[in-house]
């Protein structure tokens, strides 16, 4: 409404009389007013509906489930583990679903209570720094501020999902078993600990044998007795499909390739083309790679320190053999349509698709199969000797354990290798495609600052190639397909989908406060984004903190990862410190931990009087454990600190946010 036609218009209005009020707007007024409102709707709604995901109660969903598995899960493991669980309840007479808490109000949890025999069981993963995963947040945000919810009546159980070489292992699904206890519910069988850096399936199979005789026997239910195989989903062929209606390897909305939309996140990639594809080693035999992703256009914003989500492929070589082994017509349009017409969850994977797209995009055939695959497998094996091996390996007798370690894990067999060993075994690929996992979005630290390069996303990373027991070539997905997306492909620009995953990983608030970076190899990512930051700071005209950098490689003249980059940046005095430690250029081999101990009398002036913030990215199992080793022992002896107290020392810089881990295992 235009106060000034308004104010206008009664000017030229004779003049009101005192006992009668002129209404504030005139019918006109009101009618366009309405107008205005609905059309701003209509477009909300029409710009929106597709990528706005609604929260269903679940309470009228669980109808006639009375066992419900939420996940929290970032990598697809803890979804994997939810979706054998609601299975299993099958062999028991009970009705199970998977459910990501993420799609449901988790207020209506206490209502579960009302639905008889019933269990809530809970596959949480933990992400990061004891942080929950990105679909799990809202439900410990819930979890965290209702003191007063009543969880009473609710049976639950939890299996956790982590790694023991992170600081906080399993942080989240100790977090949800104590939690759900402190808010009334009943714990009905032992929290279950997996671990990712020892064997994560076998904790699982471990914990769930002894989990179910606890709920039959809590509940007074027997097994079935049943062990055949439960398909889940039926095939549903499409010859006569118009292909407009086929899904081509999109995520989330058909066509949203084509027709590319705003907010994008993990259900919604974008689709960033390639600007640079090139290699940063100038030797040996590795291949280190720098990648430039245009993000103009697309509203993503990002900072320093978080990171990028990429879709990868499957490498079209084993794609091609896995259909030539089964014998079938990749190209043929299916669906694989739920048996449960009440599951939220209609197919595996987006659908109808052909199987080339579904195993080229949306299943993962690398990775070794788990114990569960085998297992389902074993009845299409036609010798009995391969078709008995298959059933061991997927039992919890110690030799199954044994045999499923060293021929499936330890020699790093896919599905592919095992269908060439086991000549016997011929599924049918619409099983095959029912049981593989989906294939997972890979996670980089982003090597570079939006201050600088606003419209630019950089990734640094080492190509993943090596030989296995059997002699095969294993290739890493991600990194083997970063490394072909050259800039232009026949003419057209190679495009990666992407989005953002924001991460604590942060610069101090406090520019002044002085910064320690500790990256050795491709750790040395999310440090490029940070002396991109300092410097721009700089020129802004503000005053910056002492900035040291420790970098760690192989060989200067070979691997030394943007070595004009880090010398510019300490001749302008971007960086105060360099260090870097060649590890193999000498006899002895020197880490970056063996730097910081040469230098302990300025790492701790910085750390102990002037308030630094130390930062370390790259390999979990090693580097991270003997960083903080290191750290430690500055702190016990120039600190004049018992061990304990050193210990206790590091452990508060954590809690302050003064010490910061981007690391993996």
């Amino acid at each position: 409404v235009n106060m000034a036609d308004m104010e206008a218009e009664t000017t030229t209005q004779p003049e009101p009389m005192v006992d009668k009020e002129e209404p504030l707007f005139s019918s006109l007024d009101i009618f366009l007013f309405t107008l205005i409102i609905g059309l701003v709707i209509y477009w909300f709604m029409n710009h929106f509906q597709d990528d706005v995901p609604c929260k269903c109660l679940c309470f009228k969903l669980f109808q006639g489930k009375n066992i419900i598995v939420f996940y929290g899960s970032q990598t697809g493991t803890a979804e994997e583990f939810a979706n054998r669980l609601s299975k299993d309840a099958q062999r028991y007479g009970m009705k199970g679903m998977a459910a990501d808490p993420e799609e449901y109000d988790m207020g209506e949890l206490s209502r579960l209570s009302e639905i008889n025999n019933s269990l809530a069981i809970f596959c949480m993963a933990t992400y990061g720094e004891g942080d929950p995963t990105d679909n799990a947040q809202d439900f410990y945000d819930w979890l965290q501020e209702n003191d007063d919810e009543n969880l009473s009546g609710l049976n639950y159980t939890v299996f956790a999902l982590g790694n023991k070489t992170y600081e906080h292992y399993n942080a989240m699904g100790k977090y949800v078993d104590k939690r759900l206890e402190e808010l009334g519910a009943t714990r009905i069988f032992d929290l279950g600990l997996g671990d990712d850096d020892g064997n994560l399936e076998e904790d699982f199979v471990s914990w769930r044998e002894q989990f179910w005789p606890a709920v039959c026997e809590h509940f007074g239910v027997e097994a079935l007795g049943d062990e055949s195989s439960i398909r889940q989903y039926e095939l549903k062929e499409h010859p006569d499909i118009n292909m407009n209606k086929v899904y081509t390897g999109e995520i989330g909305r058909l066509k949203s390739f084509e027709t590319q939309k705003p907010p994008f996140d993990s259900k919604n990639p974008f689709l960033a083309p390639v600007t640079v594809n090139r290699k940063l080693n100038k030797g040996g035999d590795r291949h280190l790679m720098h990648l430039e992703l245009d993000i103009t256009g697309s509203k993503i914003r990002y900072e320093s320190g978080d990171h990028v989500a990429v879709f990868p492929t499957n490498d079209p070589a084993l794609v091609k053999r896995l259909g030539e082994i089964l014998g079938v017509n990749l190209d043929t349009v299916i669906s694989l349509n739920n048996l449960d017409e009440e599951s939220n969850k209609k197919h595996p994977f987006p659908c109808p698709t052909t199987y080339h797209t579904a195993l080229t995009h949306y299943l993962d055939i690398t990775h070794p199969p788990r114990t569960n695959v085998l297992y389902e497998l074993a009845q299409y094996a036609t010798d009995p000797k391969e078709q008995e091996n298959m059933r061991k390996m997927a039992s919890s007798s110690p030799e199954g354990k044994a045999l499923y370690q060293s021929w499936v894990l330890d020699a790093s067999r896919n599905i592919v290798a095992i269908l060439e060993d086991l000549p016997s075994l011929r599924p049918p690929i619409d099983h095959l495609c029912e049981l593989l996992p989906r294939l997972q979005a890979r996670y980089y630290s982003i090597a570079s600052s939006s201050k600088v390069h606003p419209n630019s996303i950089h990734i640094c990373a080492v190509v993943v190639e090596y030989k296995t027991k059997t002699g095969r070539i294993n290739k890493g997905v991600a990194t083997n397909w970063l490394k072909n997306k050259v800039v232009t492909d026949n003419g057209y620009k190679s495009t990666v989908p992407m989005y953002i995953r924001k991460s604590q990983f942060r610069l101090p608030f406090k520019a002044t406060n002085p910064v320690i970076m500790i990256g050795p190899g491709t750790g040395i990512a999310p440090f490029m984004g940070f002396i991109q930051e300092r410097g721009w700071l700089k020129e802004q005209g503000k005053e910056v903190g002492e900035t040291v950098m420790y970098f760690g490689c192989r060989h200067k003249n070979e691997d030394y990862l943007y070595q004009e980059e880090l010398e510019e940046a300490e001749s302008n005095g971007v960086l105060t410190k360099l260090n870097v430690a060649f590890s193999r250029d000498q006899e002895h081999k020197v880490y970056v931990q063996h730097l910081l101990r040469n230098n302990k009398e300025e790492l701790w002036k910085l750390i102990h009087t002037q308030n630094a913030h130390i930062y370390i990215c790259g390999d979990a199992r090693n580097m991270a454990k003997d960083v903080q080793t290191a750290f430690h022992d500055i702190a016990e002896d120039l600190g004049n600190m018992t061990r304990t107290q050193a210990t206790d020392y590091i452990k508060k810089l954590m809690t302050k946010g003064r010490y910061s881990q981007d690391v993996w295992s």
